[in-house]
């Protein structure tokens, strides 16, 4: 296997990879209904990610598509100097090497993610679930056929077949360097990874996302926000968990009503805090635990809060550090919110469901971050990226 594989090859196997999985739709249905056939948890979100349709192949095309369409994330410049002595000194980036790429349930991430690892240069290594394991295997073949016809080393995409105790044992004695891991899946998972493995690694995927409803807020717009937010994708680490209001709040009672009857209409099941118990079809919060969860199901938590500076306290808090809006008319509110709130990506009237790599502009991406090194976020193609220094010269040497 080479070291290293130059631009127009590895965009030659991302336009492959898209024409094969155009190609092969059949086979890759055929296998995730399997999967799904012989899938026996009730975890809804789980579910819900582990399906694979014709939208979900075309997003995977138009993912490699544009991936093979974007400028080379390595060998970028991002520092140069020249010394006193003559010596040029640069920074540009570099891949990381090998990134291993551990996630549950999402076929997807074997094309998407895989496919961002692969145009930054990085060897693979894929460890997905059991539960999607025929999907998996088929598109680790389109992967191969790919490379192959382009006489790229298999090597380049790799997929572990291990069980629980096998991974264990992979990461905390790897068989081979790897310089980064980014699971993708529940808290679980994350856990696991970050108690066994010896190198670094990405945290991806929590959610536990608030929206502040402020006493200058357009009630529409809080309403289809939040509605939108919590029940076009509840499997998605972007949605909506949580909504605090504000006290003060012109209309408060109507709004809460109306927003519980919408949100009912779609089956969500509506917990409150103390401050709004008593209202039909709601359930009080049994305690404070319950602000820190990530539902990933169709649950959410109202809550009344006094103003902003409140609101920002109980998001940083409990929220997951990953997505928070603030619906308010008043601009300077929503700045004090929004540089307050210590989260991935924060909004002002806008739902949390853009938070993603391809509503961003990225065109894609590997993981949603919520650890602030190296990069926080959707982690997008230019993020995936290490750096070098080189330092060219005629001879000198140090005093």
């Amino acid at each position: 296997m080479k070291a290293f594989l130059d631009i127009q090859k590895r965009n030659a196997v991302l336009k492959t990879m898209a024409r094969l999985l155009q190609k092969e739709r059949k086979a890759i249905s055929d296998a995730n209904a399997i999967d799904i056939e012989t899938y026996v948890g009730e975890d809804i979100a789980m579910r819900d990610r582990l399906k694979v349709d014709d939208d979900k192949i075309a997003g995977m095309v138009r993912s490699l598509q544009e991936l093979a369409s974007q400028e080379d994330p390595l060998g970028k410049e991002r520092f140069k100097f020249t010394h006193e002595n003559g010596m040029r000194v640069s920074n540009k980036t570099a891949p990381f090497g090998t990134v291993m790429i551990i996630y549950e349930s999402r076929p997807d991430v074997t094309i998407e993610a895989a496919g961002i690892a692969f145009k930054s240069g990085n060897k693979i290594l894929l460890k997905g679930g059991k539960e999607s394991l025929n999907s998996n295997l088929v598109l680790l073949k389109l992967w191969h056929d790919a490379l192959g016809e382009h006489g790229a080393s298999f090597d380049w995409v790799t997929y572990l077949q291990f069980n629980r105790k096998e991974t264990q044992a992979f990461l905390e004695h790897p068989t081979e360097k790897i310089d980064l891991i980014v699971p993708r899946g529940g808290e679980r998972l994350i856990a696991f990874v970050k108690e066994h493995a010896t190198c670094p690694v990405i945290v991806s995927g929590r959610g536990n996302n608030f929206v502040y409803v402020d006493h200058e807020a357009d009630l529409q717009i809080a309403m289809d926000i939040i509605k939108n937010a919590k029940t076009t994708k509840i499997s998605a680490c972007n949605a909506l968990d949580k909504v605090i209001i504000a006290s003060d709040l012109p209309e408060k009672q109507q709004f809460i009503r109306q927003l519980t009857q919408e949100l009912k209409k779609y089956g969500v099941k509506i917990f409150v805090d103390d401050h709004i118990k008593g209202l039909e079809g709601t359930t009080p919060i049994a305690n404070e635990e319950i602000w820190y969860e990530e539902f990933l199901d169709y649950k959410i938590v109202l809550g009344l809060v006094d103003g902003v500076e409140a609101a920002i306290a109980k998001i940083n808090k409990y929220s997951g550090g990953h997505s928070a809006s603030i619906v308010t008319k008043n601009s300077k509110t929503a700045s004090y919110f929004m540089n307050g709130v210590d989260c991935a990506a924060v909004y002002h009237n806008v739902s949390t469901r853009f938070t993603d790599g391809g509503q961003f502009g990225l065109g894609g991406e590997l993981a949603i971050s919520t650890d602030k090194l190296h990069q926080r976020g959707p982690i997008g193609l230019q993020h995936l990226v290490t750096n070098k220094w080189y330092v060219e010269g005629t001879g000198q040497i140090r005093p």
